[in-house]
């Protein structure tokens, strides 16, 4: 053990010896042990926290340069303070040998006990802690610490660095306990710690500048009063932890603290960091190697002036027009500099001296600046001085920044220019909320915005003539530029207005726009030009028709060979758990080729593998995500069940599933070994003939693996092949090619060079090509010097170029989603409303403009359908890997959206200053702080990874005060609903995770249409005000039976909410106060219905009035309690569960006209017997029942007359699928029957039969997992839960 002479401090020496203590086991019975460590773990966080004074007044006794002098104030004692000290040095010496080894130690009298008397240890240890309060109480008082630290100095930078650095170490443990305590972190603490921080990075930076004398001693030891105060303040807070008032008092303390002596508004203290950065400039250190030897503690100490000007930031929208374009200059170089002393070492160290020596000059001139500024300063003037300064420095940095480029070229970033007209049209409809706004704060004359109306809509439709001309004239294209500008200006102008900032400029924007107007008509005039455009290019309502829709799971072409090459590699006869590889360039069908193996072997009637699975790994991805995908297949049920839980209970839960059983796992999509080393202690080898199917483009990748089997290598189509490809795209198998268009589209499928991508995407071109220009796409694609992988990405531009402009973004914001990830419809549909992509369209819904939009990106091959809708439309869907490569890069090009990986991506993150859309993978809100992007005007803010629990929303994180769209992902915030969201007063679209109640202040983002929250665990309170936003067409709670409980009190005078769509909803058992809602809400649609907590128990009959819904399509009731429900006449889609009807009740469901799907699940209807009459579900198209206890299902002729698709699910007693009506059903077109009797897939087997001989051959039928009769008997069916569906509602 260390002792207290040594260099390591006395209560460094006490903190290992309480470790010791704790890890030597005392030989007690474990009671008594485990009380013992509960007590050391205790007086180790005393310790922790006191640790700095302890270093403090070590350095300072030792520091024999010291002059002490006679303190005649306290308690009119005459001691000096080299006295005081002396004794309170002492003092700590005397507690460490209460507790480290020795014969007056605790640990002494054990060993002499042999281990017996653990009460004498107890007491010990008791004694320790209760001197160690003493020392607290007596020792770190106010007026000790003021007149210690009024005669003493540790005067050495090394040694307050090494203070400030312990003093962080307390305020970090301490403020994790007391946000743990009272369940509110302390925001002061937080700011506190990045406060220390600068003054900890100043001292480095001041040292390394060669700064001496009294400029370096008056900055150690301001700091080092400071740290020693705040040490006090932490340790008050830590001791006194259980009083709430303590704290908050302490809290007072520490932002009294920070804003007297830490941030630069008091003159003296500004004065005293100024000096310091002036001296730093006259150093006769040379600046250029100062540089080269330390520009990590450079790089830290510009992260902290960063820090300060994010802080300056916050008060942005108020700052005038010009200060707004030097602060965001001043951003950019801070951050720029910081990346060049951090990231971009290498670049730095490729700079000339010159520029070298500059940059250390402009480093010190940017803390001078930014220390010198104050926010209410920058609201109300400058003083002559710091203006000056703040020109000069942003003129600098614009130098600088400008001659980097020069030597290291930045990618080109501009205006977003994706749909540009659609820009156009945005605007035009702000303008008119602008116009129709009764806001006091927008003081502008309503004739000015008419005037800007009508010219914009003269540009527009000027513009609009252009499009297909303007690449081809040079003026066209500047006139088209100049226009997009104006427009990009203008609507971030009328945000900024409707934000609250001042509206001076709107009237010479006005000016601007009509000069515009004018300019353009010259233009136009002087060219003559026209409205007519490359046919080409033609995109129409009426071409897009010609392309066959694709169907799911559609065969492929060219691949019928090796389908059963596959199939006999994962069905021969070895035992041992082999991979089997399927290789191949991307674009080229692999997971094709997987797809329809896989649907085969799980389809087939003599299934060969007991458990079937598919994941999809890509090239980001975790542990977590795989396993729970792959439980996800195995039982069918949703993300959210596996959301919160260790990664490596599933990796067991898996192969406790897996083990005894022959299992089929396709891992699709694989990039690196890492990923099946993760997996690979998952898939038991226990000689049962498994297999895992796996797809790669790394060719080498299988021979990683060290299996038995050769890799497949998947090759090109032929010639022929290919050209029947696009013949069956564009015309369907049994179509055919016109004889004019058989040379030039053969030649066309030749040049695709045997890529299935390609043609599939070159069939969507051609769909919307006129015949007579299908030869100008073959020379497009004739040049033979491209490889095949450019061939497939120049297909892809060429069919991008080919898209109307309002589809563009469309297809651009799915690179925003994880590469292969499934988006939902519903989402997307939100998604694209709130970032106003959708062109509003008279006598239609949002929803059918999407699915237009969708139809038309499906039928050019664009996207596909990944899972879809019980009866018909898309659920899912998702884009392939290469043309979400395509997506990412588009998208940053055209300044649409930029993607940030991670933390060190994050931080060197560069961008425009007008950057729309960011999206975040990987990285926590945390890290989003430290980066200190700040984008004034992003619109779209996303998070993509893994469940994370937040105890607060990181101060600062949300700059960003135009957003439209903040989806957080799977940030969940454990403190409840993040305040700093309601100052975002544009936001659209909010997705949040894991909160309990919204807050009253919800009611200023009175643009908000989308409320989505995930992962939810238990109903969402919404506050009254909740009626006030009119604009909300969405309150949804997803992937969970959970949902919003409405204030159902004071509901009268408040508006109601009229253009409410969908919701999830809580309510109680008063069916007067659901009554009262229901009124208010006259336009819903989707509708998912769950009890209170409180209620969820009750086993009284609940009556659920819906039938004055005269809009609900969809209707979801989840209630575990006996229930009756009045249906709204018009009903499209039912899903029951845990209501427990008895089937005679059915009867008045069956009678709802246009009921088109239903699905009954666990316990909707109890009993073991279901007549159906004659006249029922005669539209109906889906049909799904699961675990119901149901035995006997009789039905007549008539029943399902427009059936397509029955699913039977955990229905173990059902005995018979009734073929009465099944059996002739013209419209069947699948049964699925899984964990059912092997009597029921007799009688499926039967109905399949007949329908083969009313001609119907194309009946898919799926039958799995089948039990005996014994065995369907002892299923419990109270044990079966129904899993929460993975789509929105």
């Amino acid at each position: 053990m260390a002792s207290s002479g040594s260099r390591t401090s006395v209560f460094e020496s006490i903190l290992e010896h309480l470790d010791w203590l704790i890890e030597m086991r005392l030989q007690f019975d474990d009671e008594v042990e485990s009380k013992l460590n509960r007590l050391m773990l205790e007086l180790k966080d005393d310790v922790r926290v006191l640790l700095p004074f302890d270093l403090y007044i070590t350095n300072c006794w030792k520091n024999q340069e010291m002059c002490w002098e006679p303190d005649l104030e306290e308690k009119g004692n005459t001691k000096s303070d080299s006295s005081r000290l002396s004794i309170m040095l002492s003092k700590i010496q005397d507690l460490a040998r209460t507790i480290v080894p020795g014969p007056e130690s605790a640990v002494f009298t054990y060993m002499q006990s042999l281990g017996s008397n653990h009460s004498d240890i107890k007491t010990k240890l008791t004694t320790f802690k209760e001197k160690i309060r003493l020392f607290f109480e007596t020792e770190i008082q106010s007026s000790c610490i003021i007149s210690l630290l009024h005669h003493c100095s540790l005067g050495d930078p090394r040694l307050v660095t090494n203070l400030i650095d312990s003093v962080l170490e307390s305020l970090e443990w301490v403020g994790c306990w007391i946000g743990e305590l009272h369940k509110a972190p302390s925001i002061e603490m937080r700011t506190l710690e990045a406060k220390l921080s600068f003054l900890k990075s100043f001292i480095c930076f001041a040292t390394v500048q060669g700064i001496e004398g009294k400029q370096l001693m008056d900055l150690l030891f301001h700091a080092e009063v400071v740290a020693v105060k705040a040490a006090r303040l932490i340790s008050i807070c830590w001791f006194d932890r259980e009083s709430k008032q303590m704290c908050n008092e302490v809290e007072f303390q520490i932002s009294q603290l920070i804003r007297k002596e830490i941030d630069p508004v008091d003159p003296q203290v500004r004065e005293t960091y100024i000096r310091v950065l002036t001296a730093s400039k006259l150093s006769r250190s040379s600046h250029t190697l100062v540089l080269e030897k330390n520009k990590h503690l450079l790089a830290k100490f510009i992260d902290c002036l960063l820090y300060n000007a994010m802080e300056l930031l916050e008060h942005f929208p108020s700052f005038s027009v010009l200060m707004k374009d030097q602060m965001l200059i001043l951003h950019e170089g801070v951050r720029f500099l910081r990346n060049l002393f951090g990231q971009q070492q290498e670049k730095f160290d490729g700079l000339h001296d010159q520029m070298k020596d500059l940059i250390g000059f402009v480093a010190c001139d940017a803390g001078i600046v930014i220390l010198s500024l104050s926010a209410t300063e920058m609201n109300e003037g400058l003083a002559k001085e710091t203006d000056l300064a703040l020109f000069h420095l942003v003129k600098v940095l614009k130098f600088i920044m400008a001659e980097f480029a020069q030597i290291y070229p930045p990618p080109s970033f501009c205006f977003p220019w994706t749909n540009e007209l659609g820009c156009f049209d945005f605007l035009l409809e702000s303008l008119q909320d602008l116009s129709n706004s009764e806001a006091d704060s927008i003081d502008f004359p309503k004739n000015h915005i008419d005037r800007v109306q009508e010219d914009l809509t003269f540009l527009r439709s000027l513009l609009k003539n252009i499009v297909g001309q303007r690449n081809q004239n040079v003026k066209l294209q500047a006139l088209w530029n100049r226009g997009m500008e104006v427009a990009y200006k203008a609507k971030l102008l009328i945000n900024s207005i409707v934000f609250g900032d001042k509206s001076e400029c709107l009237d010479t924007l006005a000016g601007d726009i009509e000069l515009m107007r004018t300019e353009a008509l010259g233009i136009c005039d002087s060219l003559g030009h026209g409205t007519d455009t490359q046919r080409v290019t033609t995109n129409s309502a009426d071409t897009t028709s010609k392309l066959r829709t694709p169907a799911l799971n559609e065969a492929p072409v060219g691949l019928d060979e090796a389908v059963k090459i596959i199939i006999n590699r994962l069905t021969r006869s070895s035992k041992q758990l082999d991979i089997v590889s399927i290789v191949g360039m991307g674009g080229l069908g692999k997971t094709t080729l997987a797809n329809t193996v896989y649907n085969r072997m799980q389809n087939s009637v003599c299934r060969h593998f007991h458990i079937h699975a598919w994941c999809t790994v890509s090239q980001a991805y975790s542990k977590h995500n795989l396993l729970a995908q792959i439980l996800c297949s195995i039982h069918h049920g949703s993300p959210g069940e596996y959301l919160n839980k260790d990664e490596d209970d599933l990796a067991e839960e898996l192969r406790r599933v897996l083990l005894r059983n022959r299992y089929l796992i396709v891992l699709d999509d694989l990039w690196d070994i890492e990923a099946w080393n993760l997996l690979e202690r998952s898939f038991p080898n226990d000689l049962s003939g498994s297999r895992i199917l796996l797809t790669s483009r790394i060719h080498s990748l299988p021979l990683q693996l060290k299996h038995d089997s050769e890799p497949y290598h998947l090759h090109q189509l032929t010639d022929k092949e290919s050209w029947t490809l696009l013949q069956n795209k564009l015309f369907g198998k049994e179509g055919c090619c016109p004889p004019t268009l058989n040379e030039v589209g053969f030649q066309i499928a030749k040049n695709c060079k045997g890529l299935p991508l390609t043609i599939v995407l070159v069939a969507g071109i051609l769909a919307t090509t006129e015949h007579d220009c299908w030869k100008e796409v073959a020379e497009t694609l004739s040049s033979s010097t491209i490889v095949e992988t450019e061939q497939c990405k120049m297909t892809l531009e060429l069919s991008y170029s080919n898209l109307p402009g309002h589809l563009k973004p469309c297809l651009l914001y799915f690179g925003a989603f994880p590469e292969d990830e499934d988006v939902p419809v519903r989402k997307l549909i939100w998604l694209w409303s709130s970032e106003g992509f959708l062109q509003k369209t008279e006598g239609k819904s949002l929803e059918d403009v999407v699915d237009e939009y969708l139809t038309d990106l499906l039928q050019r091959s664009l996207v596909m359908v990944t899972r879809q809708r019980s009866i018909g439309g898309a659920k899912a869907c998702r884009i392939h890997d290469l043309i979400h490569e395509f997506c990412v890069e588009k998208a940053k090009e055209e300044s649409f959206l930029q993607i940030s990986r991670g933390k060190n991506d994050l931080l060197t993150l560069t961008g425009p200053h007008n950057l729309h859309r960011l999206c975040i993978y990987n990285t926590g809100l945390e890290k989003l702080k430290k980066s200190k992007v700040f984008f004034p005007d992003l619109r779209s803010l996303l998070f993509f990874d893994k469940w994370d629990g937040l105890r607060y929303l990181p101060i600062g994180v949300l700059p960003f005060r135009l957003l439209r769209v903040l989806d957080f992902g799977c940030f969940s915030f454990l403190y409840g609903f993040p305040m700093e969201v309601v100052l975002l007063v544009h936001l659209r679209c909010l997705v949040i995770s894991s909160i309990g109640s919204v807050p009253s202040e919800i009611a200023n983002l009175s643009r908000l249409e989308t409320l989505l929250v995930m992962a939810c665990r238990r109903n969402v309170g919404l506050p009254t005000t909740i009626w006030n936003i009119q604009t909300l067409r969405h309150l949804c709670i997803a992937h969970s039976c959970f949902g919003f409980s409405f204030p159902a009190d004071s509901l009268d005078g408040c508006p109601d909410l009229k253009h409410l769509e969908t919701l999830s909803l809580a309510i109680d058992s008063s069916s007067q106060s659901l009554q009262k809602i229901l009124t208010k809400l006259p336009s819903i649609r989707r509708l998912k219905c769950v009890p209170c907590i409180e209620d969820s128990s009750s086993s009284r009959n609940w009556i659920l009035v819906l039938d004055g819904l005269s809009r609900l399509e969809s209707l979801k009731v989840d209630f575990r309690a006996p229930l009756e429900i009045k249906f709204p006449l018009y009903l499209k889609k039912l899903t029951l569960s845990c209501t427990r009807m008895p089937w005679t009740e059915i009867s008045t469901i069956g009678k709802l006209p246009s009921l088109e799907a239903l699905k009954l699940r666990h316990e909707a209807f109890v009993g073991e017997k279901w007549e159906m009459k004659a006249g029922e579900f005669l539209n109906l198209r889906f049909l799904e029942l699961s675990s119901l206890d149901l035995r006997s299902w009789t039905a007549t002729s008539d029943n399902f007359s427009r059936l397509e698709k029955l699913v039977v699910e955990r229905c173990w007693k059902l005995e018979e699928v009734p073929s009465s009506c099944l059996g002739e059903c013209l419209t069947l077109e699948m049964i699925e029957l899984k964990w059912c009797c092997k009597s029921a897939a007799t009688s499926v087997k039967q109905i399949q039969e007949e329908q083969v001989d009313m001609g119907n051959v194309d009946l898919r039928v799926i039958l799995e997992d089948l039990v005996d009769s014994s065995e369907a008997e002892s299923c419990d069916y109270a044990d079966l839960s129904d899993s929460s569906e993975a789509e929105l509602n």
